[in-house]
């Protein structure tokens, strides 16, 4: 049964256990859940492995972005994992974000590919140190704009350039949008933040919700309350 839910819970925990109660407390039917840098780095294939026999699709979140074979046969690593969604660095040009889009259709896999624009903790002081003189709005039409001329599937994007992007690109370039936090939540480390009801009107398609949700008392009843609220 296809999951019509929006909603991908960040499993921002430091070990297996931790990362496995908190997928025991959710329902699969409900959400999808994100593998990152640091759970991944600790657990390996085990994590992904322990979710999908609890019925949750993954979103492998890792970022590659290194020259294109390596790119290109790092996301074929993922989609060999099974996992539902995968992420680049859009960063890495359009020749790299190509070949990995040709490399998936090749092999035959259905893993969706998209990229990362500018990351949400990202302000327009960091742009310009880095050397980038566009504002981070036109940073993120820009790389948006290669990722979309490259045949990928969507790309991450904070909920306030998600209007513009799903106007300029269609329906089918799919927005991922993290920085979500309900009003009653800490701003915490993202510069970028949104509600889940303003992402999904400005028109993101899946909502990346962490904190929100893990640091909850009960995650499942957190769940079913964003849910309700959309």
């Amino acid at each position: 049964m296809a999951i019509t839910s929006p909603i991908i819970v960040a499993v921002d925990k430091h070990n297996l256990n931790d990362a496995l109660s908190l997928a025991d407390s959710l329902d699969p039917a409900l959400c999808r859940l994100k593998v990152g840098k640091e759970l991944f780095t600790v657990c390996g294939i085990q994590i992904i492995k322990a979710f999908h026999e609890r019925g949750f699709e993954v979103f492998l979140d890792l970022k590659f972005h290194d020259i294109p074979n390596t790119t290109a046969q790092a996301v074929l690593s993922a989609a060999d994992m099974g996992v539902w969604m995968t992420n680049i660095h859009a960063m890495v040009g359009t020749d790299t974000m190509r070949l990995c889009k040709s490399r998936l259709q090749d092999g035959g896999y259905d893993t969706l590919l998209i990229a990362v624009t500018v990351l949400t903790s990202m302000t327009q002081a960091n742009l310009s140190e880095l050397g980038i003189q566009r504002s981070v709005s036109e940073q993120v039409r820009h790389l948006a704009g290669l990722t979309y001329n490259s045949g990928l599937d969507g790309v991450v994007c904070s909920a306030q350039e998600a209007q513009l992007l799903k106007q300029k690109f269609g329906k089918q370039f799919k927005l991922i949008t993290p920085g979500i936090r309900l009003v009653e939540d800490a701003k915490d480390d993202q510069a970028r933040i949104c509600t889940p009801a303003q992402a999904l009107q400005n028109g993101s398609d899946y909502l990346v919700i962490g904190r929100s949700i893990t640091n909850a008392s009960n995650p499942n009843d957190k769940l079913h309350t964003i849910l309700a609220g959309i």
